[in-house]
């Protein structure tokens, strides 16, 4: 039992036996740095049992720590809060008790049940980027945090290995990459594939272009006419052609419903459809009123956009992004490159084998760059799977799911669960013609995962916050369809990672790729490092080892630091720095006590007596290393690096307190001096304890 325990229990026996009332729990919290004391007993929670002065019943309670408890050496009262003196003697005790324990902290696993964690899951047409680094680096570490707390874990991702985007890079190699290969290009394969990505959307861009210019000349062809302009023609066939003409009225259509803010459904129920088909459009009946205002600005707005004759109407900057989305929705499946992409899916679907070899070869060349990039990185997995592998897991679960009536079937044969009960809405979980979405999917995956797995009794999702409500809505089927460990599921959310130059965009090929940064980091650490000058004496290799250490420490840190939830701007200079809440900073007063410890000319490890006085900062530092446990625990809970990450700011903060204002080397008691350089140990123990589990390295010289 802790002594914050023992003291919680001894305050309620202090309160039954003083008030004869039961007290259900003890609020403490640390005592203010401008009081005396080491922990602080909050008194006016008790109020609601203990009639009375809130300082005469914190008085009371201390004087009767005091005579029972022998660890409490005085206690004050200060307006409802009292303050307890801990002697010195529990803290050496303490000290002695865990200074020669190895991974102090650490809770070894005697779990029958296992958790997994999911993170990365990447795509496989294109390299990893900075949002995939904090996933890694959040994922991993919670897994490092989780087994440290005693748990059992997994560490697994999800490849996504199949669809349209990869058939995307894999179309634009054929067409423009003349057997380009790694080997050829010296480049590594996940970049070679992310490059006819970018070719890709290139190409598709231009066409696109083309279809605009086309539709373009049609309208100036209609609005240079001088018969009133009819689009008769062009609505005719609304729902189903796909000339120009029909593709305008499509989109008008789309810009009514925007403009007057009605759903498909309502369009129609009230028969504004038939009338849609028919309507001249320069005339002013009444009825149609709002449709001829939509169309006449649809008209402006695309006047402005594309310079055809201008029609005056007022709009705004949102009309026109709806505008160029509209049109965008509606000439895209037009453009040739992208129905060349699609039919290679179906091929691969249909298991084509010149399709499935090309998709094979390309993906290995991105699974070997990912290695590359997951191994500087420093995070690993115990299971890998692949989409796929698991795109047709789900079905036969969502038929047993209808048949016990979790789902529900409608008219048009797709499957669906109702969740308005829960305050969400009704999700399809099986299209119309049987095929799954990627709900299925992952229903079938997590099912999978504890048949391969049978110990899993959770699992953590690490993916970003724009999947809040996907996972609300898996957990709650998982629940329903009566699996026990779908009440242990948890999705890890975070938040964007952003530079100061912006947000990523890995389309246009302006992505923050995660080789460059890794790189970037190094090199700014080099940098800083010789403008600091203290690197004398270092070899070359022994050089770049530490940019290396210090550039990923400053990356990791920066990152994990931040509770995952919010969103990060990441500065790269400014995670190196060498002051504040910073990897570097923690990293070299690792390496300022590991130098301590060559200078010191005595065994480290010979027991003391630990029956001298402490100074104030040494008793600081002790309380520190007392909360590693308790952290590691609170970070396992609240599935937070961040917490892990400020806890070793703030032990780190009062060692170099320490460190400026106790002499430890120059300390003329030899029983000090050598309780200080072990208690210097102990701090550097425990911060590399604290960083291993964040997957940060620590350098023994800087």
């Amino acid at each position: 039992m802790s002594l914050q325990n023992d003291l919680g229990q001894k305050v309620k026996d202090a309160v039954k036996e003083l008030y004869q009332v039961e007290l259900p729990t003890v609020e403490f919290q640390p005592t203010r740095k401008d009081f005396e004391g080491d922990v602080t007993v909050v008194v006016f929670p008790m109020l609601r049992f203990v009639k009375g002065n809130p300082l005469q019943i914190g008085t009371q309670i201390g004087d009767y720590l005091q005579e029972q408890v022998a660890e409490v050496a005085k206690c004050n009262v200060v307006q409802g809060f009292l303050n307890i003196v801990i002697e010195d003697s529990y803290y050496l005790n303490f000290f002695n008790s865990i200074k020669d324990e190895v991974d102090y902290g650490y809770v070894k696993s005697t779990s029958k049940d296992a958790i997994m964690v999911e993170y990365s899951s990447p795509n496989t047409n294109k390299p990893l980027h900075l949002g995939h680094i904090r996933n890694n680096l959040l994922g991993y570490s919670v897994a490092e945090i989780l087994k440290a707390s005693g748990k059992k874990v997994y560490k697994t991702q999800i490849i996504n290995d199949r669809g349209i985007h990869i058939c995307k890079s894999m179309l634009a190699w054929q067409k423009f990459g003349d057997g380009e290969t790694p080997e050829s290009s010296g480049l590594k394969g996940d970049h070679l594939v992310g490059k006819y990505y970018v070719a890709f959307d290139k190409a598709f861009k231009k066409q696109l272009q083309e279809k605009f210019q086309e539709l373009s000349e049609l309208l100036k062809n209609e609005l240079d006419k001088q018969e009133p302009f009819n689009l008769k023609t062009a609505i005719h066939n609304i729902d189903e052609g796909s000339n120009y003409y029909s593709i305008l009225g499509a989109a008008i259509k789309d810009f009514y419903k925007f403009d007057n803010n009605i759903g498909e459904e309502e369009f129609r129920k009230d028969k504004v459809l038939s009338q849609f088909r028919d309507i001249d459009f320069m005339t002013e009946d009444v009825p149609l009123k709002d449709l001829i205002k939509s169309r006449n600005k649809f008209l402006s707005i695309y006047s402005k956009i594309y310079g055809v004759t201008r029609i005056d109407e007022e709009f705004t900057d949102k009309d026109i992004r709806i505008v160029r989305n509209i049109l965008d929705d509606k000439l895209t499946p037009l453009v040739e490159i992208l129905k060349e992409a699609q039919e290679m899916l179906r091929k691969w679907e249909a298991g084509d084998a010149e399709v499935v070899a090309l998709w094979k070869k390309m993906n290995s060349w991105v699974y070997a760059g990912f290695d590359t990039t997951y191994k500087n990185l420093g995070v690993d997995f115990d299971k890998l799977y692949y989409e796929s592998d698991t795109y047709l897991l789900g079905r036969d679960v969502v038929k047993d799911g209808l048949e016990k009536g979790v789902f529900f079937k409608k008219e048009d044969g797709s499957v669906w669960i109702d969740l308005t009960d829960e305050g969400l809405d009704e999700k399809i979980v099986l299209r119309s013609d049987g095929t799954a979405v990627y709900m299925t999917q992952d229903i079938g995956t997590a099912i999978q995962r504890v048949t391969d797995f049978p110990d899993i009794n959770g699992m953590v999702y690490t993916v970003g916050n724009e999947q809040d409500y996907h996972f609300k809505v898996l957990f709650l089927i998982l629940n329903k369809l009566g699996y026990s460990w779908a009440e242990q599921l948890y999705h890890l959310s975070y938040g964007m990672v952003d530079l100061p130059s912006g947000k990523m965009k890995s389309r246009e090929g302006t992505v923050v790729d995660a080789d460059d940064l890794i790189q970037n980091m190094e090199e700014t650490a080099e940098f800083i490092s010789a403008e600091l000058g203290k690197l004398e004496g270092y070899s070359e290799e022994e050089k770049k080892g530490l940019y290396r250490t210090i550039g990923l420490g400053a990356l990791k840190y920066y990152i994990l630091k931040v509770d995952p939830k919010k969103r990060i701007l990441f500065n790269p200079e400014e995670s190196v720095d060498f002051q504040g809440n910073t990897g570097p900073f923690i990293q070299y007063t690792y390496a300022r006590i590991q130098s301590i410890l060559r200078k010191a000319d005595f065994d480290v490890s010979t027991a003391l007596d630990m029956t001298f006085e402490l100074h104030e900062k040494e008793k600081e530092l002790l309380k520190g290393i007392q909360l590693f446990p308790e952290t590691v625990q609170l970070a396992a809970e609240n599935f937070s690096p961040a917490l892990l990450a400020n806890y070793t700011y703030d032990l780190v903060k009062e060692f170099n307190s320490f460190y400026q204002q106790v002499s430890i080397l120059g300390e003329p008691d030899e029983q000090k001096k050598q309780f200080r350089v072990q208690l210097s140990q102990k701090v550097g123990e425990v911060i590399q304890s604290a960083f291993r589990l964040l997957g940060i390295d620590v350098p023994e010289r800087m």
